[in-house]
């Protein structure tokens, strides 16, 4: 009988791990021999020039010789999280794609889980088994266990829908 596999993917906005689990079996470990890392930068560096300018009004009209700062249309940051985001999901896609796993288990912190819901491929998203709002990033893999037993083990006692005697 072939185990399944499960991928755990635990991740934040600029790095992530996977682990993976064959059947039912509680240990983890390592599914890929990397960790995946988006550059961490102030955003002085991630931004290299000051914000541009404008004179509010038709020909300045409004108010003459006076200059407004433009503000960018992005944050640097949510935009550097969501190309981390897409690099990841598309690991996935192709990891999904050449059936490296059976199951997929999202942990990652609501607004991380939310962009990476998002840009999951259509292979990736039928195989995702469930998802962990919570930031366990630094976490041990052993430490991940307790989070994810409901999960390997769907008929433990810990993921019943009965009353506990």
């Amino acid at each position: 009988m072939i185990s399944a596999i499960t991928w755990i993917v635990v991740a934040d906005g600029a790095r992530a791990r996977i682990a993976e689990s064959r059947g039912t079996r509680e240990t983890l470990q390592p599914a890929l021999t990397c960790d995946f890392a988006a550059p961490h930068a102030p955003s002085q560096a991630l931004v290299s020039d000051r914000p541009g300018r404008y004179r509010p009004g038709r020909y300045g009209e409004h108010a003459p010789g006076r200059r407004h700062a433009v503000q960018p249309r992005t944050d640097r940051h949510q935009f550097e999280k969501a190309l981390f985001a897409r690099h990841l999901s598309g690991v996935l896609e192709s990891a999904a794609r050449s059936r490296r796993f059976d199951r997929l288990v999202l942990i990652a912190p609501p607004a991380a889980l939310g962009r990476l819901r998002a840009m999951l491929g259509p292979r990736a998203r039928a195989m995702l088994a469930a998802e962990i709002g919570k930031d366990l990033t630094h976490c041990p893999l052993f430490g991940l266990k307790r989070w994810v037993r409901p999960v390997l083990r769907p008929h433990s006692r810990a993921n019943s829908l009965s009353p506990r005697t």
